[in-house]
């Protein structure tokens, strides 16, 4: 009855069939606890409710079946502890599978009393792992399945373990178990070794290498060191090789390249050095070579162009040097990620990348490569990530690139791109339709901001944060990728799909900011510094609610800072500086009174705090305006410029032509007449009033 879709409690009179032996429900949406009245049968031998919706603790009526001989309830939501004496009645089982539920304590020490068992699977549950790994399990002599990841097992890894010739899968991976691995490592029949995510140390044991069935290897993220087993190579049927994350040294063996039925080398995060072999390339069934992060010298070996199944090649952060064979664009018919990232490689980038292209990540930051971007990426339309900066690309702007359809990472920074990129795109198909990172800064780029990309951002409007899915590879893209906070890099390792920036800093570019910006509500990260741009900060940045960084430095905006940038509740870092702002800086709620004067310094008009520097404001000639506008108003830009300095201007003004006409009159000595004068005026005046009131009574 599996893989139906069966609901509700599982009936608990299956328990009074007198026949029944196998009671298989799994893969349906069962619900509730398990009834212990389901072990009433004493004919019962195999139970399996895995991938149900089931809670609640194991009845302890099922460890009293003694006929049962495989326990399957897997990926439930069982809770509870494991009864300690769980073997004292069950002398026939053979497969006990509880992975992926909620089950807590001990792993009970008397489970070796099992001896039959073949497959014990406890994987991913609550397990304290007091105790370690019970050496009694080395009794298991039927043993085939070790599967315990995820319980916090501590201590040594148990030799006798390896005494079990019918052991052929060992997965212990992500516990904290320590200690030196056990010099006698291989058994007869060992298939896959995983001890990946404990703490190991020392040397890998040469005795490994006699393994003669292993096909798996994972020993990654231990503290491990010393040099690979140069009879690496012995190992014939190894299908993968983990063991990144260690501190591994030496040069990799050129044994490496007998390994014929290799699909995937990871020795990432080491201290390898020396050449990378070029008998790599004879492993004709290889599918991603992963060596990024270690001292690796020497040129990238041409052999391995022959790996035609290629998918994942990941050679970053080492000291390699030379050209990136141009037989690289052949492959991208099979290459999804080429990232050579942080090396010494100069020359140019391959030319030829050929319809079909695959290539879903090409990161080639940090090198001294030359000459221009070729246009044969076009070719390459499920690019997601194009990441070239940080190397001497000497071209205009690649306007070809516009139109790929999954773009979401564009990095073009520190390169010698040069000229304008505001010129209006001729097709017709929407611009970067998905593009949320944007980095063209520390290059030569003139003229007006490129308005029409600004405006068709899609890919920064509305965006929804998902961490579940992870359908490109984008959303998990590992590659670190540097922006700018303030004029101080800073790395990001991951890239969620919600991460959004544009970075346009330390170019040409002038003219003012466009309006439409305000419209990409989902932008995180805006940098436009170190510019020419000039005019107003548009108040329609205040829209951009995600923005948590705004950098505007070293610019010519003038005008004030708009106070709709108080609605920008996730502002953590703002750069105002080296402008010619003035006014006052707004104080009305928001993020704007935790920046310091760091975020406004060199800007002599501005006012207010955090700035020492007080706003004088003359209260009596802003009463004798009743139309003064108001905060938000239009028409504000009016009386822009009509302050108390003006008032002030104009009473000194009159100051100084009063004092000009006194002296004047003193001076020549004729103040009796300029006074008769003005007296004489006032008496007619005076007179002719008073014989005209004479005449109107008479």
């Amino acid at each position: 009855m599996g893989f139906n879709s069966f609901t509700g409690e599982i009936p608990s009179w299956f328990g009074a069939l007198p026949r029944l032996e196998l009671l298989i429900l799994r893969n349906n949406t069962f619900s509730g606890g398990i009834s212990p009245y389901l072990f009433n049968n004493s004919k019962l031998q195999t139970i399996s409710l895995s991938a149900n919706q089931l809670t609640g603790s194991i009845p302890y009526a099922l460890f009293n079946v003694y006929s049962i001989r495989d326990i399957r309830i897997a990926y439930n939501s069982l809770s509870g502890r494991l009864p300690s004496d769980m073997c004292n009645n069950l002398p026939n089982l053979k497969a006990l599978s509880l992975s992926g539920n909620q089950l807590e304590g001990q792993i009970p020490p008397n489970i070796y009393k099992c001896r039959d068992i073949e497959i014990l699977s406890l994987s991913v549950n609550h397990f304290n792992g007091k105790g370690g790994v019970p050496a009694e399990l080395g009794n298991l002599s039927r043993l085939e399945l070790l599967n315990i990841p995820n319980a916090s097992l501590t201590g040594p890894l148990p030799p006798n373990i390896f005494n079990i010739s019918s052991l052929s899968i060992l997965y212990l991976l992500n516990n904290k178990l320590s200690g030196s691995l056990p010099v006698d490592i291989c058994s007869q029949n060992l298939v896959w070794l995983s001890l990946r995510d404990n703490m190991f140390h020392g040397e890998i044991p040469s005795n490994l290498c006699r393994c003669s069935k292993l096909q798996g290897l994972d020993l990654s993220s231990n503290k491990l060191s010393g040099a690979l087993p140069r009879e690496i190579g012995n190992m014939t049927t190894l299908q993968y090789l983990y063991l990144r994350n260690n501190t591994l040294s030496g040069s990799i063996p050129p044994g490496i390249g007998r390994l014929n039925n290799l699909f995937g080398i990871d020795l990432a995060k080491n201290q390898l050095s020396g050449l990378i072999p070029p008998t790599i390339g004879n492993l004709p069934l290889l599918t991603f070579l992963i060596l990024h992060s270690n001292k690796l010298t020497g040129k990238i070996p041409s052999s391995i162009c022959n790996l035609t199944s290629l998918t994942y090649f990941h050679l970053s952060n080492n000291i390699l040097e030379g050209s990136i064979p141009e037989c690289f664009s052949n492959l991208s018919k099979s290459l999804t990620v080429l990232h050579l990232k942080q090396n010494n490689l100069n020359g140019p980038i391959p030319t030829t990348f050929t319809k079909g292209c695959l290539l879903e990540s090409l990161n080639l930051n940090g090198n001294k490569l030359e000459g221009a971007l070729p246009q044969s990426l076009v070719s390459c339309e499920r690019l997601q990530v194009l990441d070239i900066g940080n190397n001497r690309i000497r071209d205009k702007f690649p306007f070809w690139i516009e139109t790929l359809p999954e773009l979401r990472v564009l990095v073009l920074r520190s390169n010698r791109f040069n000229g304008t990129i505001s010129l209006s795109s001729k097709t017709k198909l929407p611009l970067f339709p998905k593009l949320q990172v944007f980095d063209i800064s520390r290059n030569a780029f003139s003229g007006s901001l490129p308005r029409a990309y600004l405006e068709s951002f899609r890919g920064m409007i509305n965006v929804k944060e998902t961490r579940t899915k992870m359908t490109n590879w984008f959303s998990y893209y590992q590659e670190t990728m540097v922006f700018v906070l303030k004029g101080v890099e800073f790395p990001i390792e991951r890239i969620l799909t919600a991460f959004t920036t544009i970075d346009l800093s330390k170019n040409k570019f002038s003219g003012s900011i466009p309006q439409s910006i305000g419209n990409l509500n989902s932008l995180r990260y805006l940098n436009l510094s170190h510019n020419s741009l000039t005019g107003n900060i548009p108040p329609s940045l205040g829209n951009v609610t995600a923005l948590e960084s705004l950098d505007l430095s070293s610019n010519k905006l003038v005008g004030q800072i708009p106070w709709q940038l108080t609605r920008l509740t996730s502002l953590s870092k703002l750069n105002l500086s080296k402008n010619d702002f003035v006014g006052q800086i707004p104080q009305s709620g928001g993020q704007f009174p935790t920046f310091d004067n760091s975020s406004y310094m060199e800007n002599s008009g501005l006012c207010g705090f955090p700035l020492t520097k007080k706003c004088k404001e003359d209260k009596s000639v802003q009463a004798s305006i009743p139309f003064l506008p108001q905060e938000g108003d239009d028409d504000s830009d009016i009386l822009d410029g009509f302050t108390w300095q003006v008032v002030l201007l104009g009473y000194g003004c009159g100051f100084i032509f009063g004092s000009i006409i006194g002296c004047f009159i003193f001076r020549y000595e004729r103040t009796k007449r300029i006074l008769g004068f003005f007296w004489g005026v006032h008496h007619k005046r005076k007179r002719s009033r008073r014989g005209n009131v004479v005449r109107r009574r008479s």
